[in-house]
């Protein structure tokens, strides 16, 4: 089989890989890709937003599956224009992906559907929203409604940071058109859980769950980044929790978009807080998560290609989806300096990985057989074990020995997980 992957981060480097287990796959296009990628698949520069230039390329090369993973192109109906000339797909049409591109549509989804989520109001003009803001309790949650690169939610502690804010969003448009309507959300407390799932809208599988790192240093400092680290699975995220969030989350958004018109198909990411009444959802997002899906797939022991054409043709319920028992860990490697201003163009030298170490490439390009730095974060160090503090411990030793100037690590990824499983 011929495959096409679309995007060009970590993420897609973990699908490729695991991607190319299956014998049956002989090529692996990636647009656009990136300089680490580029040893695993045939990388072109063609934009994961160019919808025409990757339905042209797709016309040219006829790939037998594609796999769209970042939110933009999913959002953009690139899923329907691939589809619409006989390319099958993994991942949802707009009209299913619209439960990330809409943050107002998702909190009304589960407020019409009785599906646990914050308590919110929608504004389409600033006044409003202020006025509303006056009577908030603090701290509060401020949402722009579109994609926003993962950094569209605020928590803000008192009203002069929320004007700020809401002069930010819908103001000065820093978001864009994102920030045309905003979500003025109840604050919730408790230990977050990331969960994807495979779904092909009847059935739903989660995947192993995980905890991201988001703030750019130690103890959970420093500004809101992509995700600095993650570990899998998440310690707070017990079985009995799991029954909890199948039965009055996932089974129902599932069933929530099919009444809508909406069936979801391909990965939907659930991102929720455990809060003293309950596990509620604080967002959706229509694709993988990165860098949750750097510690997600490789405990997947089924195979890859497999499921993702089930979930594709609605027979989900006839694979035996397996994960391993054991535990992963991802640690960042970024450019100091990231989230802000940061070098680069610095060469990179990978080590030879051993037996349960991984290395997913997220911001690097290949420039006369050199791989050089070309973004924030650069890529993930990730180790898999039998247990947590032996795939912590794993990731940092590969981590280690992984070089280029500049290199900047979290040294607490996974400290959290840890402390919480021996509490």
């Amino acid at each position: 089989m011929k495959l096409l992957v679309i995007g060009g981060g970590g993420r897609e480097h973990a699908v490729v890989k695991a991607l190319k287990k299956n014998k049956s796959v002989e090529k692996i296009w990636c647009l656009p890709g990136n300089g680490g990628i580029a040893r695993d698949a045939e990388c072109f520069p063609v934009k994961a937003t160019d919808l025409d230039g990757i339905v042209a390329f797709a016309r040219e090369r006829r790939p037998d599956f594609a796999v769209v993973t970042p939110d933009d192109p999913l959002c953009l109906g690139l899923v329907d224009r691939l589809e619409a000339i006989g390319i099958p797909c993994f991942g949802p049409r707009a009209d299913a992906a619209v439960i990330e591109g809409s943050k107002v549509f998702s909190k009304r989804l589960m407020q019409k559907y009785g599906i646990p989520t914050a308590e919110a109001r929608c504004f389409s003009d600033p006044p409003s929203a202020l006025s509303y803001l006056k009577t908030c309790e603090y701290p509060t949650v401020i949402k722009a409604d579109g994609l926003a690169l993962g950094k569209g939610a605020v928590i803000v502690n008192t009203f002069a940071e929320a004007q700020t804010v809401i002069d930010d969003m819908m103001v000065k448009k820093v978001f864009g058109e994102s920030g045309n309507t905003v979500l003025i959300e109840e604050f919730l407390t408790g230990p977050e859980v990331s969960v994807l799932s495979f779904t092909d809208g009847k059935t739903i599988v989660p995947m192993v769950s995980s905890m991201d790192h988001k703030r750019a240093r130690d103890h959970d400092e420093g500004l809101n980044t992509g995700g600095m680290g993650t570990v899998a699975p998440n310690p707070y995220y017990t079985p009995e929790i799991a029954k909890v969030c199948m039965e009055t989350i996932f089974l129902p958004t599932v069933r929530a978009m099919n009444e809508e018109g909406r069936t979801f198909r391909g990965c939907l990411y659930f991102g929720l807080m455990l809060t003293p009444k309950g596990p509620k959802v604080i967002e959706y997002n229509c694709r993988f998560g990165d860098p949750e899906t750097q510690v997600v797939l490789p405990l997947l022991e089924s195979d890859l290609l497999t499921v993702m054409r089930a979930c594709r043709e609605g027979t989900l319920n006839e694979e035996a989806v397996k994960f391993s028992s054991g535990a992963a860990c991802c640690v960042v490697l970024a450019s100091d300096g990231y989230p802000q201003k940061y070098q680069t163009g610095y060469e990179i030298t990978l080590p030879e990985t051993q037996n349960g170490e991984e290395i997913y490439v997220a911001g690097a390009r290949l420039a006369e057989g050199k791989l050089l730095t070309s973004g924030g974060r650069v890529l993930g160090a990730v180790g898999t074990a039998d247990t947590l503090e032996e795939a912590v411990e794993r990731a940092y030793a590969l981590a280690g020995r992984i070089r280029f100037e500049n290199a900047y690590m979290r040294r607490d990824i996974g400290k959290r997980a840890l402390k919480a499983l021996h509490s």
